[in-house]
């Protein structure tokens, strides 16, 4: 636990850098308490829902294919919904919400931009000019009407990994709402990029807790989640996350949560409801190493599939790579403006973004297709073909399948 260690002037840092540093390296593998992906977890251990909320959440959990007849067979290919998407404040917590939209609902409206400076603490965002800015597209507009016409969606929790952010993987959570599923994502405190930027990161960041208590919310139908009511399926429930938040992944647990991808992490452990686990790693991560990824695939109960990304790092499946990128990237935009930039997380938010290294659009294509693959199988009436139609598609992409059914 490293609370209280505080962001301080390059002379003055000593120890406590050190600590921090030492810290942060374990946190961005999940080797420390509560990000490990290796670590046998117990069931429930992190689930905050009441006994009386799991019963009442524990319905049919089978897929359903309502109103998704003209979802594309492609799963690479974005789906037939515009993608709305709210920001709100539950539980002292921010998280956003991407959902499907009603068809035409987002004609003539604008597509949302998020200025990054969100991410980093409020009182450095006034040191980054408007002009320069961080700017991250979203193919997403703010508070379009949920197509109540179809539906209920199933719902995907995405979980963020060391000096991550909620939109750090934007590309594949919108990539999902756009075919069908309710996505939801939140700023974990004391893991996320502005507290790491204080040098003020915890070991012991209750991610799924924190998930957990915004799932309790949905099904409260809390005010601030109202337009969710009737649409959010917590019935068939989904889980991913990246680096530590792939730890967070393997420890989340809770009733009828059918479906877990860790991402650059590791494996995951048997819960009583899981039907499918999907391990994605980098060839070249040099963060957590493939053959970690591997033992964490080895490890994992069945049915399991394992997917291995060729000439790919560690970001491969995030969309940091792309964040300012005609300024030298997030970290470089900092810096420039008198933010101290600890140097192991500028090696953490460059791991992967190298020119030799597979492209962001070919990244997201793999990660979409495959995650929409399982997902949709596990929770929406998808078809195992579509898996193996995805691999054959992406071809050299995929540097090893494996799968035990």
């Amino acid at each position: 636990m490293l609370a209280g260690l505080r962001r301080t002037p390059h002379a003055a840092l000593g120890v406590p850098l050190v600590a921090f540093v030492a810290a942060l390296s374990l946190a961005a593998v999940g080797l420390v308490p509560g990000c490990s992906s290796s670590s046998p977890a117990v069931p429930g251990e992190d689930a905050s829902s009441s006994v009386e909320a799991s019963a009442e959440a524990s319905v049919d959990a089978g897929p359903s294919c309502k109103g998704r007849d003209d979802v594309p067979a492609d799963t690479s290919a974005r789906g037939p919904w515009a993608v709305g998407v709210r920001t709100v404040t539950v539980g002292g917590l921010t998280h956003e919400v991407w959902y499907p939209a009603r068809r035409g609902s987002e004609s003539g409206k604008a597509k949302k931009v998020y200025d990054l400076r969100y991410a980093i603490p409020a009182d450095a965002r006034p040191k980054i000019t408007d002009e320069k800015a961080p700017r991250q597209p979203c193919d997403c507009i703010d508070d379009l009407p949920i197509d109540a016409e179809r539906g209920p969606y199933p719902v995907v929790v995405f979980f963020h990994g060391t000096a991550g952010f909620r939109t750090q993987s934007l590309s594949q959570m919108t990539h999902w709402a756009s075919r069908g599923f309710v996505v939801v994502s939140t700023d974990h405190p004391k893991l996320w990029l502005a507290d790491a930027l204080n040098l003020d990161i915890s070991q012991n960041v209750d991610q799924p807790g924190n998930t957990s208590r915004l799932l309790d919310a949905i099904a409260a139908n809390d005010p601030a989640l109202a337009f969710l009511e009737g649409k959010a399926d917590l019935s068939r429930l989904g889980a991913a996350g990246h680096s530590a938040g792939g730890g967070a992944v393997a420890r989340f647990a809770r009733p009828n949560l059918l479906v877990r991808i860790p991402m650059a992490a590791g494996g995951v452990t048997a819960s009583a409801d899981l039907r499918d686990t999907l391990v994605l790693g980098a060839d070249e991560d040099t963060v957590v190493p493939p053959s970690r990824q591997r033992d964490g695939y080895a490890s994992s109960p069945k049915p399991k599939r394992l997917a291995m990304l060729a000439k790919a790092g560690h970001l491969a499946f995030s969309d940091i790579c792309e964040a300012a990128k005609d300024q030298g990237g997030l970290f470089n935009v900092a810096k420039e403006a008198g933010i101290f930039v600890p140097d192991l997380l500028v090696r953490l938010g460059s791991d992967g973004c190298k020119p030799e290294q597979l492209a962001p659009e070919k990244a997201h294509e793999a990660v979409n297709a495959l995650t929409s693959a399982v997902l949709e199988e596990g929770l929406a009436c998808g078809k195992p073909e579509a898996y193996e139609a995805a691999k054959a598609k992406l071809g050299p992409t995929l540097s090893e399948t494996l799968a035990e059914r």
